[in-house]
């Protein structure tokens, strides 16, 4: 039987072969420090949700290898000393990241790793595993709750999502603003609100939709919605479910709702409301689902659909349509000195050194529409300039700048106490009702402006003179 745990196998083979030739090499106290940032906006938007900081944490706390893992790598041919060192292996660096739930920017590192050579490079492929999938989801999941408006959101992605990355789509879909899910395992392992209906099999098993009906309500009585669109939603599934809630009324219960999955969601629900309201059930919830994302549920909306839930399932959990957050882990720092890549492609070029973000906010505690990158040590940054074009440039002036990086782990123990996941959705429902709105729209959303400061500049463009020659 398969079983599945994360430890120090949880990587691409090139770290570990990277970590052979550092120990090799005696290089397993040399230090070095990682930055992870992402590059692109997924779904062309203006902005992305951070999230995953919580389980990466708990993930390097433990982080070891077992005895299955040095089996296998002794098969793969790796020396025998290293394997040694392997068997006592237990990550000891330092952290620091801005809050989980923060919302963030191409460029702007928001995770710094500080530790010896070996830990920070077998830290980088399940930390860009894990942040780069929940923030995407996270992301996608704020810019639906953006035009939910008062209706509830819960995820129905776990079938459709890609292997066991459903439990984490869950995870950061309620960071980015749904309340519930369909998914048990990941309801039991984060604590989260559970709920489901039925499925149109379940209906056609029985010999006519009130009979499944009536069979349903008798065995959850407590939490019965039922799924209207198998046959004829207005003809059959709305009638059978008034008649079903009336009996339950007289039983001493309250049927919750119907789900419409199929059809044109706003003309049904506005039918199947004023069928209830007439019933005198007006207590009756509408839930919907089919193939739901941020521009169907906008449309939905604008065309007045009565819609109380929305089950979002696909495009939620696979990040529809963006596949991956482009996020990268690179070194900044390496034996005490700067270091860069250098790429033709100067957007790819990387900032070298130990660095602090801070973000600008103005009198109203609203962004203000910049991020400064400065070197760790700078106190006062008056004026950014573009890390690609140094004649565009800013003035700071004036502004409240707030660091967004902070330790939240020393030597490998986590520092920050531990939060649910509703108070890190809370967390990140403040910081985007800060963004101001020209952020947050669908089409065409304002650059969020992102720069450097002088010293930092200095030092990119003194290396890259170094290394050039």
């Amino acid at each position: 039987m398969l079983t599945y745990s994360i430890t120090g196998s949880y990587t691409d083979l090139y770290e570990i072969t990277m970590a052979e030739t550092y120990f090799l090499e005696g290089r397993m106290n040399d230090t070095a420090a990682f930055d992870y940032f992402f590059r692109k906006v997924p779904n062309k938007g203006g902005y992305v949700l951070f999230a995953g900081l919580q389980d990466v944490l708990d993930i390097l706390s433990d982080l070891h290898f077992t005895e299955e893992d040095i089996a296998f790598l002794k098969e793969l041919k790796f020396h025998p000393s290293f394997l040694e060192y392997l068997k006592g292996f237990r990550f000891h660096g330092n952290v620091f990241a801005c809050q989980e739930g923060e919302v963030i920017f191409p460029n702007c590192p928001a995770l710094r790793l500080e530790g010896n050579i070996i830990e920070a490079q077998l830290a980088e492929t399940l930390l860009l595993n894990i942040l780069n999938f929940q923030s995407l989801i996270a992301t996608k999941a704020s810019r639906i709750k953006q035009v939910a408006g008062n209706s509830i959101l819960s995820d129905m992605g776990l079938r459709r999502s890609q292997g066991l990355g459903g439990i984490h789509a869950t995870r950061a879909s309620i960071i980015g603003g749904f309340s519930s899910t369909s998914n048990v395992y990941a309801a039991r392992l984060y604590g989260l609100p559970v709920t489901g209906t039925m499925a149109h099999s379940f209906i056609g098993s029985y010999d006519n939709e009130l009979e499944a009906f009536r069979a349903f309500a008798q065995s959850r009585p407590h939490d019965c919605v039922f799924l209207a669109d198998t046959y004829d939603t207005l003809k059959s599934g709305v009638p059978n479910a008034i008649i079903v809630a009336r009996e339950m009324e007289k039983a001493g219960h309250r049927a919750k709702g119907i789900r419409l999955d199929s059809g044109d969601l706003a003309y049904l629900s506005k039918a199947a409301r004023k069928m209830f309201d007439e019933a005198g059930l007006p207590y009756m919830k509408i839930v919907a689902s089919n193939q739901l994302d941020e521009f169907v549920i906008k449309s939905l909306t604008e065309q007045g659909a009565l819609i109380d839930i929305y089950g979002v399932g696909t495009r939620l959990a696979t990040g529809q349509p963006d596949a991956a957050l482009d996020g990268v882990y690179k070194l900044s720092m390496a034996s005490g000195k700067p270091r860069l890549k250098l790429s033709e492609t100067i957007e790819k070029t990387t900032l070298p050194g130990i660095k602090q973000v801070y973000r600008a906010f103005d009198n109203n505690s609203q962004f203000f529409g910049a991020d400064a990158i400065t070197l760790d040590k700078e106190e006062m940054v008056d004026t950014i300039y573009h890390p690609f074009d140094v004649e565009k440039s800013m003035s700071l002036n004036g502004l409240l700048l707030q660091p967004l990086l902070g330790k939240v782990m020393e030597k490998g123990r986590i520092l920050q106490e531990r939060k649910t996941l509703t108070e890190i959705a809370a967390y990140a429902s403040r910081q985007l009702a800060a963004l101001p709105q020209e952020y947050k729209r669908f089409e065409n959303p304002h650059v969020y402006k992102v720069g450097i400061s002088k010293s930092l500049l200095h030092l990119r463009d003194e290396m890259k003179a170094h290394y050039k020659k």
